[in-house]
């Protein structure tokens, strides 16, 4: 949530931000709400002290009359503030409603755009692989070297779900651990996160847990939902919590299923593993002090291209634009992995993005920090450390050859316990 204070101080800057977003919010409207919340506030405070100076007066010497006047007095004073008091909490909760509707402001550097192909690309690593054969895309070469199962997953659970199988399954478990191994040399504390949390975690995160246009799986009958990150878990984790500077910046990785609707999503470009409705990702998540955060941010990204490039795997950086931020990033940085089997002669397909969420999840969520005496917001920030079914789409079309076979990059073969996969039809 932005500082309310900010928004009333800064509300042209405010409705423009909203603007670049593409997004729906009524900044106006949160200043008179919380300018009537505030007259509120003074009204029951006022009150408030009335009744106390009352008190203070009844415990004088008074005559029967003097008494029985204050006493009426502290009557009516009393159904004054309590009348007050059910205004105000009715305030406060549409001030909430309608101030969590508010994006955070952006970075001024991020472009201003409204979708993805807005965004700019700031650089390209690696060489993009030329093969002397049609190269296959990753449902192809699943099925040829029989490690992904989309079919008989379709049978049992419906679309977009996948088995993985054989060699498969050791690519995903390599995956995770050469990406975990590169992630506590970095100080990161390694975490397995739950794959459920409460609606209202989700939505101190950013994420709207309900409606057509949430993302989000709810479970009936409980007030829970399938986590779609696991940026939600380790983001709630020191929720309504006053953190120990000293403690800062605080390093978690974690792990987990992710699960997501994906409502509305289809095309070429989200076939296979690209797009569905469950899999495996390796998250980073960092609490810093406010001062700290930009660099914390490049040094997410950094740890990110690490991991790609470390795989042998061409990507290229993109800084992410107004309109394809989502509500909490200040700042965002994806990676897009070149994807020879995406598109007629190949597509990059984003496999990785990194937040500068700056005080927006904090201030929802009550995360703080005493400093001089004071209790402060801390920044936090999120970054995917690898995307399994992704990074998969990525080994599998990038290293493939002419029979059909795909050589595992030199940095995974000690996890995976093998240098190629071989076709087995």
């Amino acid at each position: 949530m932005v500082d309310l204070k900010f928004i009333k101080e800064n509300l042209e800057a405010v409705k423009e931000n909203i603007r670049n977003r593409h997004m729906q919010a009524d900044a106006e409207l949160v200043v008179r709400l919380y300018d009537e919340r505030n007259a509120l506030i003074v009204q029951v405070d006022a009150l408030r002290a009335q009744r106390n100076e009352n008190a203070q007066r009844m415990k004088g010497k008074l005559t029967a009359e003097e008494r029985s006047v204050l006493i009426e007095e502290g009557k009516a004073l009393k159904a004054r503030i309590a009348e007050l008091e059910a205004k105000l909490e009715e305030k406060e909760k549409e001030l909430y409603r309608e101030a969590s509707k508010i994006p955070n402001m952006a970075h001024p550097e991020t472009p201003v755009g409204k979708e993805d192909k807005d965004n700019l690309e700031i650089r390209r690593v690696g060489t993009i692989p030329r093969f002397d054969f049609k190269p296959k895309d990753h449902v192809e070469l699943g099925e040829l070297l029989d490690i992904i199962d989309f079919d008989s997953a379709t049978r049992v659970s419906g679309t977009k779900f996948y088995y993985l199988k054989n060699e498969g399954v050791f690519l995903e478990l390599g995956l995770v651990r050469y990406t975990f191994d590169i992630l506590v040399n970095h100080g990161f504390q390694a975490f397995i996160t739950p794959d459920i949390a409460k609606e209202g975690i989700v939505e101190g995160i950013g994420f709207n847990p309900r409606g057509p246009e949430s993302n989000i799986y709810t479970i009936e009958g409980t007030d829970t939902c399938l986590v779609g990150t696991a940026e939600i878990t380790l983001g709630g984790y020191y929720a309504d919590t006053i953190l120990d500077p000293s403690r800062l910046p605080i390093r978690m990785a974690g792990l987990s299923h992710c699960f997501r609707r994906e409502a509305g999503a289809a095309g070429q470009f989200s076939k296979g593993l690209y797009r569905v409705h469950q899999f495996t990702k390796v998250e980073m998540f960092v609490y810093c002090k406010p001062e700290d955060s930009e660099s914390w941010h490049q040094r997410l990204l950094a740890i990110e291209e690490e991991i790609f490039s470390g795989l042998g795997i061409p990507y290229r950086v993109v800084d992410t634009c107004t309109g394809d931020l989502g509500a909490p990033a200040y700042r965002k940085f994806d990676l897009e992995a070149w994807m020879p089997g995406r598109g007629e002669g190949g597509e990059w397909g984003e496999v990785t993005s990194t937040s500068n969420c700056t005080d927006y999840q904090a201030r929802r969520l009550g995360i703080r920090y005493k400093e001089e005496g004071k209790n402060r917001f801390v920044h936090m920030l999120n970054g995917t450390a690898i995307a399994v079914s992704r990074g998969i789409i990525a080994i599998l079309e990038n290293f493939q050859e002419a029979d059909g076979s795909v050589r595992i990059p030199e940095r995974l073969v000690t996890y995976t316990g093998f240098d190629r996969i071989r076709p087995k039809k």
